[in-house]
């Protein structure tokens, strides 16, 4: 892709749409990556990002991550933050799939004891989380119960015995964000996810597990920190969100503010799925509540699979999760819209952040980080494709430029149409095996779509994070087994 010659470049991995590039631009547009990577982003990231600094009410710059590529409305990779008093919110800045995020899990076993039963591992796995388009889990509610898990997130699991209470402490918001209201959610939403409670889902969502080879630790002492201990040392990571209960909310309020945007608040996005209105108005307001029930179903979705992940590992091994030593690690969000305190100007001020398909990542010492983690940094977590591998860095004081906000995982370099057609999924399957990872998959088209080449150099992303001062790397870890959807 030809990058647009106004674009200025500010240092070795930021670079610049400067608001003369486009009428009605409020900020710059500012693309963090480096030469190499900016070279491979789509024509798609640079005319969104500059529609999204057109949004009223943003601070500073409308940011795309190393990772960027075409989304709905911002890119994937984006991130604005207004002024909530002046500004809006917009669920094309949050996605469909509302809480989209990762966690992983440790476990104190190695390589050498999970090579030789990965497939019954990954087999067994697959028949215990429910993978693909439609997929139902094994947790039965009423739809009022659900609405309960929809505000109350994660403290629901461990009510029900679904969680450890140390779960909550190193999950993203306690695994909760307050101020969820179930009235704001519609019926459809409800009929949509009420069911789907421990479901990975489809496209690119999955459960995978990976080792930490010696030569792929990267800062030893921080690895200690993630409870990286021993030589090819096993751990499982997985990628899901909302299901269909996020992607109805998105659904029913982008209609609601389409409807609401120019008529009733004059404001006339550059592309219809930036449909937008003021945070402050009653739409935000409602959106924002019900938003917020999506990213708590997805919070106890993760956690009742990581449930079932236990369970897998407790049967395989014959001992208790406690003696596997399976504790998380940590779990981040993508796909949410939050209100934060962060410096514009040396001053404090809240700020209502966008992050779409980005994560989180904040420095040693910052409030909001589990205890254990507060001289370490907040732990990111970076997947990749499953031929490749993922990274887990930590958050730095220098994130502060993007609002302490990071690349959430490799990026796609290839349309999931264009890579359906140059792979099959059986092909694909039969290779990845003879390389040394097992996979099962609920749709052979939908594995295809997610081979490695379809995204970005994993490697590429997390060096030019790092170069960025954004995040830093820590750990990589390798796929072995993977479920996909």
């Amino acid at each position: 892709m030809s990058v647009p010659p106004s674009m200025k470049q500010i240092s070795d991995t930021i670079w610049e749409l400067p608001v003369s590039y486009k009428q009605g631009m409020l900020v710059p547009a500012r693309i963090y990556a480096t030469a190499k990577l900016l070279r491979q982003m789509d024509a798609g990231v640079f005319e969104q990002i500059t529609n999204v600094a057109c949004l009223p009410g943003i601070v500073n710059y409308a940011f795309c991550m190393p990772d960027g590529h075409w989304g709905y409305g911002f890119p994937i990779g984006g991130m604005a933050a207004m002024d909530p008093k002046t500004g809006v919110i917009s669920p094309g800045g949050i996605g469909f799939d509302i809480n989209c995020g990762v966690r992983l899990v440790q476990t104190n076993l190695t390589l050498e004891e999970v090579q030789p039963v990965m497939k019954k591992l990954v087999d067994r796995l697959f028949a215990r989380v429910p993978a693909g388009v439609g997929c139902t889990g094994f947790v039965r509610l009423s739809r009022d119960e659900f609405l309960n898990v929809a505000e109350t997130g994660s403290s629901w699991c461990l009510r029900k015995g679904f969680a450890w209470q140390e779960d909550l402490q190193l999950t993203e918001e306690g695994g909760c964000y307050s101020g969820a209201d179930a009235s704001k959610v519609s019926k459809k939403a409800v009929d949509r996810g009420y069911d789907q409670i421990g479901t990975l889902g489809s496209g690119n969502h999955y459960l995978e597990i990976q080792v930490a080879r010696p030569e792929n630790i990267f800062d030893p002492e921080l690895a200690q920190a993630f409870g990286f201990s021993r030589p090819n040392q096993i751990s499982v990571m997985f990628h899901c969100g909302s299901r269909g209960f996020g992607h109805q909310i998105a659904t029913d309020y982008l209609k609601t503010f389409l409807n609401v945007s120019e008529k009733k608040y004059g404001f006339k996005a550059r592309d219809r799925e930036l449909s937008c209105a003021p945070f402050a108005s009653t739409e935000g307001q409602d959106y924002f509540a019900a938003m917020k029930c999506a990213v708590n179903m997805a919070f106890a979705n993760r956690q009742v699979i990581l449930y079932r992940i236990r369970e897998v590992f407790s049967e395989i091994f014959h001992r208790s999760p406690e003696d596997l030593g399976m504790h998380m690690v940590y779990d981040v969000a993508h796909n949410t819209a939050k209100l934060e305190k962060h410096k514009i100007e040396g001053k404090m001020k809240e700020l209502l952040v966008h992050r779409k398909g980005a994560t989180r990542a904040l420095g040693p010492g910052m409030k909001g980080i589990p205890d254990c983690y507060k001289k370490t940094g907040q732990p990111v977590i970076i997947g990749g494709s499953m031929e490749t591998g993922s990274y887990i860095l930590c958050g730095m004081k220098t994130g502060e430029s993007t609002f302490f906000t990071t690349a959430h995982g490799s990026g796609r370099a290839m349309s999931r149409h264009q890579a359906k057609k140059e792979y099959r999924g059986q092909t694909l399957q039969r290779d990845m095996e003879e390389r040394g990872i097992y996979v099962r998959t609920a749709s052979w088209g939908g594995l295809a779509e997610e081979a490695g080449a379809a995204y970005k150099n994993i490697d590429d992303v997390v060096e030019a994070t790092e170069l960025a001062g954004l995040s830093r790397r820590v750990v990589r870890l390798v796929p072995l087994g993977n479920v996909k959807g």
